[in-house]
């Protein structure tokens, strides 16, 4: 073997070795970054999620069908109040009956909710009182003989017939600001006075004596979807009840 090939034979090797820890270099960088995205994604499917995220996740996997979905902002305030009541073993119908008296008495303001199925099963008028405003609900009491409306959280109760029909009874669970709804009668009914062509003719709906009434075909098909301990929620962006409140934060 003639020496002056030696030069090349090492120079070759020392290339060559070069060349294999490049490659394992690469491909242990291609690695690490593969860990560390499969980690990254670990971590997002593994995140605990805030109570406002659930609320989110749960409100757009929400059905509406051909119904709208309550504001998001009303439905926060309503999950995190029935959720309360849920907690505290009061709640044995999975439904949500929300009432935005944000909104003007000629829209259709109350929704009901299945929470279990995720699905909108109604979207109609509802009244609020006669002394809480004309097309507006503006004023809000719960005392007696105020002929407002009561803002907050309710457990629905039983049903019975009365002037009005077929009813039902709600227990206010908020003191101060609708525990007085039996004692006061403020029930669910079905009016004459709740319909469209009356708000178109007029520009509001009738009002009730504080009870949130339906129209009388609507009546029969709400009271039994939502009897027996589901929750009623009405809602109104006052600040009074925002301060008073112990079930929305």
């Amino acid at each position: 073997m003639s020496y002056k090939f030696l030069p090349l034979l090492f120079l070759g090797f020392f290339l060559n070795t070069k060349i294999n820890e490049n490659t394992i270099k690469g491909t242990s960088k291609t690695n690490s970054n593969k860990i560390t995205t499969e980690k990254s994604v670990m971590l997002a499917e593994n995140k605990v999620l805030s109570f406002e995220e659930k609320t989110e996740l749960l409100y757009n996997e929400i059905n509406a069908g051909d119904f709208t979905l309550p504001n998001l902002e009303t439905f926060k305030n309503a999950f995190e109040g029935y959720s309360q009541l849920d907690n505290q073993g009061k709640v044995l119908n999975k439904v949500l009956t929300i009432v935005d008296f944000s909104f003007s008495s000629t829209k259709e303001r109350m929704w009901v909710i299945d929470m279990e199925n995720k699905v909108v099963l109604l979207q109609t008028l509802v009244s609020h009182g006669m002394n809480s405003g004309q097309e507006f609900a503006k004023y809000f009491s719960n005392e007696n003989e105020s002929h407002k409306s009561s803002l907050g959280f309710f457990i629905t109760g039983e049903t019975y017939v009365g002037k009005h029909g077929l009813s039902l009874k709600l227990d206010g669970q908020e003191y101060g600001l609708n525990n007085n709804a039996r004692e006061r009668s403020v029930v669910v009914h079905g009016a004459d006075y709740v319909s469209k062509k009356l708000a178109q003719k007029q520009g509001f709906i009738g009002r009730s004596q504080g009870c949130p009434a339906v129209a009388p075909e609507v009546a029969s098909k709400l009271i039994h979807t939502i009897k027996n301990k589901s929750v009623l929620f009405i809602y109104h962006p006052t600040r009074m009840y925002a301060t008073k409140s112990k079930l929305v934060s």
